[in-house]
């Protein structure tokens, strides 16, 4: 992976911030100019693909709305470091094929920073600092389903190598 610049929240950054719900009632490319405007105005028009969103604490806490992962991932956005993470919004991600890595070291990246993420090896290179920072590591099936592009595309793929063929039907006799 390339590197990207570094987009720096706080704690406690929830799904609203991500996904405000004035904007939910629309198709989801409306809602993207509004992600994180609460928090950076800016941030929507800044971001661009391989950009990397670093936060401490809770980040996507909140209601359970797969639109807060998927307008990251819509805008490029191609990790999320935190502290820790709100579940269902560290689920949604994985699931939408958006890495997600917690680090107890992510304050150490400041905004602007170039970073590299290897989510395999649970390693995030900052490139500006020279700092290598360790991140709790993916099991082996959640790097599958990333690398897939989600779960949807995950399970399609594995169900198609295991569908067996269908057997063609045997003639009927003419017996009841």
């Amino acid at each position: 992976m390339r590197a990207g610049r570094a987009f720096v929240f706080g704690d406690n950054i929830d799904t609203d911030a991500l996904a405000p719900g004035a904007y939910m009632k629309g198709p989801i490319e409306a809602l993207l100019p509004h992600c994180l405007e609460a928090t950076d105005p800016a941030f929507a028009r800044s971001v661009r693909p391989g950009d990397v969103v670093v936060a401490g604490r809770n980040f996507g806490i909140g209601s359970s709305r797969e639109q807060a992962a998927q307008a990251l991932k819509l805008l490029g956005v191609a990790a999320v470091i935190a502290q820790s993470f709100g579940g269902i919004f560290h689920r949604n991600a994985l699931n939408l094929g958006l890495p997600v890595l917690a680090c107890a070291d992510a304050p150490r990246i400041r905004a602007g920073d170039l970073v590299r993420v290897d989510a395999a090896a649970g390693r995030i290179e900052n490139e500006t600092t020279g700092a290598v920072l360790s991140a709790e590591k993916l099991p082996g099936f959640l790097l599958e389903m990333l690398e897939a592009g989600g779960l949807v595309p995950y399970l399609e793929r594995r169900l198609a190598t295991r569908r067996p063929a269908v057997p063609p039907k045997a003639p009927r006799s003419g017996r009841a």
